[in-house]
């Protein structure tokens, strides 16, 4: 009997046991042993491990997180990591490998997949930046819950005549803050993509201020660029060499008071975008993603990612698909300011 591994990593996403219902679903009829390995590239590392049977994704097609744990475990940041990693491929008996995560897990998988291993991704990131595939499951749920968010601060801002500065996921691509604003009727909305301009900012805000309207929606991607770069939360970096951000809203707010004279708080949605259950689209792509994975591991397509292209699910190297980040084009953006105030 071979044995499939299945691993989740990086930042949970809700869908996650989606796809790992539907890996298991289509692959035990065809005699494979499913094992699951916990916490992301740490469970590899530490062979830990649990069996995937029927019993073990009962009921879980609904919840959010991923019943297999996950971390930000980089086992190529170290060269006896990396060999430690291969060698428990192999000492595991892995036949192959399914690994759902985002830009950092999918690098991983490339690299085993470069090494000779039997690996197949599975894109996931609810930042929605992954080059080769069109969404990514976890996406439809943040905006969702960023959307009700917004429509929220919007019945306290009017209340209170206040400027309120939403800041919303997005360490790199500003597609949730682009969605959820357009979709929550933002006033300004600021991205990744492009350097934030305080003086168009405040012009949006007092344009409405002379209409009569004396409230405000701004919303920030947490990676937003002031002129003087990123906002971090606090020094450092994780595994994979990223600073951690957060901390945009409330410097906007900051400035916009100081500027304006007008009373203006910040609010930082922070994990509530990606945590409880996951939408139905997210349901349903997560479980289309999951059984095309398992096809691929049937067919031996190892190097490979399952993807969404044009109402079209079908696999891509996976090598393509963490090349590059999926950023908002600037035409786009262009296109949503004039939907602004």
């Amino acid at each position: 009997m071979k044995t499939v591994g299945i691993l989740t990593g990086g930042g949970d996403a809700p869908g996650l046991n989606a796809v790992i219902r539907a890996v298991v679903k289509r692959s035990i009829p065809r005699g494979y042993r499913m094992i699951g390995l916990r916490h992301g590239w740490r469970g590899l590392l530490e062979k830990d491990t649990v069996d995937l049977d029927a019993k073990a994704i009962a009921g879980i097609l609904h919840r959010g997180g991923t019943i297999l744990g996950t971390s930000r475990t980089n086992p190529y940041k170290s060269a006896d990591d990396a060999r430690r990693a291969e060698a428990h491929f192999t000492a595991l008996g892995l036949d192959a490998l399914v690994a759902v995560g985002g830009e950092d897990t999918l690098g991983v998988a490339s690299k085993l997949s470069q090494a000779g291993f039997p690996v197949v991704g599975v894109p996931k990131t609810i930042d929605n930046d992954l080059s080769g595939t069109d969404t990514t499951f976890g996406f439809d749920t943040a905006v969702s819950i960023a959307t009700e968010a917004i429509d929220r601060l919007h019945s306290t801002a009017e209340s209170h005549d206040r400027v309120i500065v939403c800041e919303v996921m997005g360490r790199h691509a500003g597609w949730i803050a682009l969605h959820s604003g357009m979709a929550g009727g933002a006033d300004y909305i600021l991205v990744p993509e492009r350097e934030i301009d305080l003086d168009a900012v405040i012009a949006a805000i007092e344009r409405r201020r002379v209409r009569g309207l004396r409230f405000s929606i701004i919303v920030a991607a947490e990676g937003a660029l002031m002129p003087s770069g990123e906002i971090a939360k606090a020094a450092g970096t994780d595994a994979f060499g990223h600073v951690l951000l957060g901390g945009i809203g409330e410097r906007l707010a900051k400035e916009i008071e100081s500027r304006t004279g007008y009373e203006t708080r910040s609010v930082q949605l922070g994990h509530v975008q990606r945590g409880g259950t996951p939408t139905a689209f997210d349901r349903w792509l997560g479980s289309r993603y999951g059984l095309l994975a398992a096809d691929m591991v049937h067919d031996r397509a190892f190097g490979m990612m399952a993807a969404y292209r044009g109402g079209v699910f079908a696999p891509v190297p996976l090598a393509t698909a963490v090349a590059q980040l999926k950023t908002v084009p600037a035409e786009l953006i262009d296109l949503a300011s004039t939907l602004f105030a």
